[in-house]
Parts: C-alpha cells; sequence; structure tokens
C-alpha cells in the first residue's frame, strides 16, 4: 500500500506523511469492506463583579470534614460558626458557607475525585467534555496568556492513587507537583542557557503532525460519513490542542521568570508543607505567573505531625467513637486554620488597589460528605473572594424541587472567569 494511504494494523487506521504516524479513533466508515482498493448556581452569584483578571485556586481533600463540626446550625448571615470554620470565621464578610449542596453521585471513595468535575472517571466515556474539571475547564480560555495556565499540587502516596481532583477533557488526570520545593523551581528557577537550548530543540521535533499529514487527513474525510468525519474533526482539533501547547511552551521559554522572592524551601512532608504551598501560591497569582491552582490533600497527610498516633483515613471511618472523632476534627481543623491563614495572606497583598483575594476566587471543600458512612452527598464547601456577595451559610434542601447541584455554584464560577458555560 503507498505510504499516503492508511493501513490497517491491529484494526487501528494511520495517516502516514514524512516519517510521521498519526493513529486515528475507531471510524465507522473505515471498516475493512469500506476501504476497497481505495482510500479509506446564576443565582448564587448575584451582585458579584469583576474588574482584574479572575483567578481560582479550588482546595479539597479526600475524606470530607466531620458535619456536626464544619456546618452551621442556623442559616443566613447570623449563624454561629462551628468549631471547624472558627479559624475562617474573622473573614466571613469574603465569604460563603454552602451545604446541600453535590453532584447526585455515588461511590465513596471512588466518587470522591469527582469534587471538580461532577462525573465519575468511569462515567464519563461517551461525555462531549468528559470528565473535564472545573480548573481545567477555566484553564483552556488562559493558554499562553500565563507561563503556567494552571498548576496541580498535592502528593501521590497512600492507598487511594494520589490526589484525582483535576482531569482533562481527554480523562486524564493531572499528575501534582509535590512538593514546595519542585513548585519553587518550577515558578522561579530559570533553566540554564544549555538547558534551554535542548528545551527548544526539543520543541521543535515534535513540530505539527498535522501538518506533515494534511493532504492525506484532507483526502480521507471525502470517504467517510458525516458521524465519522465529525469525530474526525474532534480528534483533529484535540491534536491541535497539544500542539498549541507545545507552541505555548516555545513561547515561554524565552521568557525569563520572576526574580525568587524567598530562599528555596525543603520538602518537609505534607503536613509541614502546606503553609509554605499556600505561601507559593499567594506568590504565583502575585507574579501573574498562573491564575489557576488545586490543592488536593490525601494519603499523604501525615496525622503523626500534628501529634495523632492514628491514620488520617481510619480517622475518618471513626464508627461514632468519640476519640476517634476528637483525633480526626483535630486533622481537619488544621486545614481549615491553613485555609484562614491563606485567605489573611491574600487579603493581605495589594493588587492594584484592592487585595489579591477580591478578584479571585478560593473554594474550598471536598468530594466526600461523610467519610464514615462513605456518602457523597451534602458536600462540605465554602467559596471566598471572587467579587461575589458573601457573608451568608446557604442552606440548601438536599432533595426535592428545590434543590440545587454543585454545578451550579461552578457555572456561576466559570461565568465569573469569562466563560460562557450552559
Amino acid at each position: 500500500m503507498p505510504t499516503n494511504h492508511p493501513d490497517l494494523a491491529g484494526r487501528r487506521f494511520f495517516l502516514r506523511a514524512a516519517g510521521v504516524r498519526l493513529a486515528l479513533p475507531p471510524l465507522n466508515s473505515l471498516s475493512a469492506g469500506a476501504l476497497g482498493s481505495g482510500l479509506a448556581v446564576t443565582a448564587l452569584s448575584a451582585n458579584a463583579k469583576t474588574v482584574r483578571p479572575a483567578r481560582m485556586v479550588a482546595i479539597g481533600n479526600a475524606f470530607g470534614f466531620f458535619p456536626q463540626k464544619f456546618f452551621p446550625t442556623e442559616a443566613g448571615t447570623d449563624y454561629t460558626a462551628p468549631h471547624l470554620l472558627e479559624p475562617i470565621a474573622q473573614y466571613r464578610k469574603d465569604l460563603t458557607v454552602f451545604s446541600g449542596l453535590d453532584h447526585g453521585v455515588k461511590g465513596g471513595h471512588f466518587a470522591v475525585h469527582s469534587f471538580l468535575s461532577g462525573v465519575r472517571q468511569v462515567d464519563a466515556k461517551g461525555m462531549p467534555d468528559g470528565n473535564i474539571s472545573l480548573d481545567q475547564r477555566m484553564a483552556e480560555t488562559v493558554g499562553g496568556a500565563r507561563r503556567f495556565p494552571s498548576l496541580t499540587l498535592g502528593s501521590e502516596e497512600g492507598l487511594h492513587g494520589g490526589c484525582m481532583m483535576s482531569w482533562t477533557r481527554s480523562g486524564t488526570r493531572v499528575t501534582p507537583i509535590q512538593g514546595p520545593r519542585e513548585l519553587f523551581r518550577k515558578l522561579f528557577v530559570t533553566e540554564s542557557a544549555a538547558e534551554l537550548e535542548r528545551t527548544k530543540d526539543r520543541l521543535t521535533l515534535q513540530g505539527s503532525i498535522l501538518d506533515a499529514v494534511n493532504g492525506d487527513a484532507a483526502l480521507l474525510k471525502h470517504r467517510l460519513g458525516a458521524r465519522d468525519q465529525q469525530k474526525l474533526d474532534e480528534y483533529f482539533t484535540s491534536v491541535r490542542k497539544v500542539e498549541k501547547t507545545l507552541e505555548l511552551r516555545q513561547k515561554w521559554a524565552d521568557v525569563p521568570k520572576p526574580p525568587a522572592p524567598m530562599k528555596e524551601p525543603e520538602n518537609q512532608g505534607l503536613v509541614n508543607d502546606i503553609p509554605v504551598l499556600f505561601d507559593l501560591m499567594a506568590l504565583a497569582l502575585q507574579t501573574d505567573s498562573m491564575r489557576i491552582a488545586t490543592l488536593e490533600i490525601a494519603d499523604g497527610f501525615e496525622a503523626s505531625v500534628l501529634g495523632v498516633r492514628k491514620e488520617y483515613h481510619s480517622l475518618s471511618h471513626h464508627g461514632q467513637v468519640p476519640e476517634s472523632i476528637d483525633l480526626l476534627v483535630k486533622l481537619e481543623r488544621y486545614q481549615t486554620e491553613q485555609f484562614a491563614r491563606f485567605l489573611g495572606k491574600m487579603k493581605s497583598i495589594d493588587d492594584g488597589g484592592e487585595s489579591l483575594l477580591d478578584p479571585a476566587m478560593v473554594l474550598f471543600g471536598s468530594g466526600m460528605g461523610n467519610g464514615n458512612s462513605h456518602t457523597n452527598l451534602n458536600l462540605p464547601v465554602v467559596l471566598a473572594g471572587g467579587g461575589f456577595k458573601h457573608g451568608a451559610y446557604q442552606a440548601f434542601p438536599a432533595a426535592g424541587l428545590n434543590r440545587q447541584p454543585l454545578a451550579n455554584l461552578f457555572v456561576s464560577m466559570l461565568q465569573r472567569f469569562g466563560v460562557e458555560q450552559q
């Protein structure tokens, strides 16, 4: 078969040109017989305003929060902050606490990763947008405007596969940066001249795959049915996005990184790393190196550092034992204290006459509603900043006609970020 024809190998078709071999998705029109001998929460965003570039940080954990210590007992602006929310009470005018929001999914630990997407990974096949997460949808709109469209932070340790909060449109998990040292180097350490040249050479070699097979692709489309033409267009669009990423990397390869505002930190384990990671995220936002970041706390959270001699995951299955609940709440309180510290840091940074928090949406919560019962309903959710009207505890009904899915809040956040999402 001539090199400008697709071949059939293991039921996969390819386009070939100039040494490039591009595998195609399954196309019904290209069966062996078809080839022949020829070529084959708007209400939640009331009074919101945005002037400067929007930013978003999402912070989550894999085990939820003890509900009785997280949710207030009375709704409205005069709520009393329960134990876990006491650290952030000083910023209550800058945030909203929600209850009754979730994605309606089930699966316990196997559904926690749906926190920012609303879709379990196993259910995403065949969906138009897969299980793309909130942060990655926003990152698509940032493109090359920033050196890093988004940054994903967290641990890869534990029984549940490490951090699983961020997902691309193709259903690929975004691998996290695992420590403050690695994040610091990514943000502030510029490669040597020799390393930069090697990077440029590598990017050049990865050039345009589609340009190399463009002629074959045009001929192929004439032999496809309407549905397969659409499928091929979607596939080529995905490849183009990858190539666009390569172009953006080339663009930023020659741009110096901002000077380091602090000494390079050491990795000291997730518990001790969390405040440093928060500081680095604030610096990355301040220097406008990125506008979107996520941080997930999972199995790598070392409870013993906080004087707790039981493992975090096992404590989330406390069985209503008071001693275990007390230890669990101690670990959770540390997380809300660090969240409060981050909010304070954001508020202290001047951003054109307002605080850095004003245009930045900071989401805090979990894809687990109750770790003890393994439910993914009534998720703990706090949203701060972003120009929204804040100051209240919004308690939505968990069922019935007035139920509000968490996705409604995400739509409001996407719109605030400049994404018109249906």
